[in-house]
C-alpha cells in the first residue's frame, strides 16, 4: 500500500518557512511518539541546520513508555534538546521553558554581552499535519491562541503569538513532503492520522495495522475485541466486524466500518499504548 499526499498549500508553506526561518532563534519540532521517525520533515533538517532544535515527543501518552525513552536518548544522541509530553496537558509542559533557555543560552548570552535587554527568544513550532502543534500552543500558554482540530489541515497560515516578555512562538502550518521514499513512512502516517482520510483506503490500512499488532504487541486485538485463538489479519477484520455489529443491508458485515473502529481506538489509544517503529541501532541489537 503505497500512499502520497503533498496538496499545493504545502508547497507554499514550505517556501514561507523557508523565508521565515531567518526570524527565529529555535525550532520547537513536534513528532508523534508513535512513530518518530515516519512523523518528522526532513526538510525541516535541511532548513534549520544552523538554529537550536527542540523535539518534542508528543503524544507520549499514547506510545510505549519503554520505547518513549529510548527515542528520547537516540535524538539526544543526535545533539538534540527532547522533551516527552501529552501537549494537551499543561504541567507536560513545564519543562519546556528551562529546555529552551538551554537551548538558546549563546544566543542569551550575546543579547546580554550587547547590552540588548528584553528581547525574546523567537521560536518556531514546527511539524506535520495533526501532530498536535496548535494544542501545544494553546496548552502552554493557557489560552486558545492558534486554531485545533483532530485532522490535517487545519492551521492554514503562520500566526506570530507573544507568550511573555522572553518568547514568542509561530505557528505554522502542517507540511509533509514530496514523497514518502520508504512506503512503510507513508502508512505509519497513514495510521496515526496525519493523511487525509479521503485518499485511504481504510480497510486495507487497518490490515496493515493488524499485522502489526499481531507481531509486536500480540494480545492487545484479543483483549480488545475478544477474539480467540491465532487468527490472520482478515479474519481479525472480520471478528471485529462480527463483536462490534458493523453490517449494513442486513447481516452483511461492514468491513469498512470495523476498519474505522480499529483505526479509531488506536489512534484514542483504546488499545493501549502502542509505538509503530523503533530506532534502527534497536532494530539491529
Amino acid at each position: 500500500m503505497e500512499i502520497q499526499w503533498y496538496p499545493g498549500h504545502m508547497t507554499r508553506a514550505r517556501r514561507q518557512m523557508q523565508e521565515d526561518i531567518r526570524l527565529i532563534d529555535l525550532i520547537i519540532e513536534l513528532v508523534d511518539a508513535r512513530a518518530p521517525l515516519s512523523s518528522r520533515n526532513p526538510d525541516i533538517d535541511e532548513l534549520g541546520r544552523q538554529k537550536a532544535r527542540l523535539i518534542l515527543l508528543n503524544k507520549a501518552d499514547l506510545a510505549d513508555e519503554n520505547w518513549n525513552r529510548r527515542w528520547a536518548d537516540y535524538f539526544k544522541n543526535q545533539g538534540f534538546y527532547v522533551l516527552q509530553a501529552d501537549s494537551r496537558k499543561k504541567n507536560h509542559l513545564k519543562a519546556v521553558q528551562p529546555l529552551i533557555a538551554e537551548a538558546c543560552r549563546e544566543k542569551i548570552e550575546r543579547d546580554r554581552r550587547r547590552g540588548i535587554q528584553n528581547r525574546p527568544v523567537r521560536a518556531m513550532v514546527a511539524g506535520i499535519p495533526n501532530v498536535g502543534k496548535s494544542t501545544f500552543i494553546n496548552s502552554y500558554a493557557g489560552r486558545a491562541c492558534a486554531k485545533t482540530g483532530n485532522r490535517p489541515g487545519v492551521t492554514k497560515g503562520k500566526q506570530w503569538i507573544r507568550l511573555n516578555k522572553t518568547l514568542e512562538l509561530l505557528d505554522t502550518p502542517g507540511i509533509l513532503w514530496p514523497k514518502f521514499e520508504d512506503p512503510e513512512v507513508g502508512q505509519n502516517l497513514a495510521i496515526i492520522g496525519s493523511v487525509k482520510e479521503e485518499l485511504l483506503n481504510t480497510e486495507e490500512l487497518a490490515l496493515i495495522l493488524i499485522r502489526r499488532l499481531l507481531e509486536r504487541y500480540p494480545g492487545v486485538l484479543s483483549s480488545r475485541y475478544g477474539l480467540e485463538g491465532e487468527e490472520r489479519d482478515l479474519q481479525v477484520l472480520e471478528d471485529i466486524a462480527v463483536s462490534r455489529k458493523c453490517v449494513v443491508r442486513g447481516n452483511e458485515l461492514s468491513y469498512e466500518k470495523a476498519a474505522g473502529i480499529l483505526l479509531d481506538d488506536f489512534r484514542s489509544g483504546r488499545l493501549g499504548r502502542i509505538t509503530l517503529e523503533y530506532p534502527q541501532e534497536e532494530i539491529k541489537g
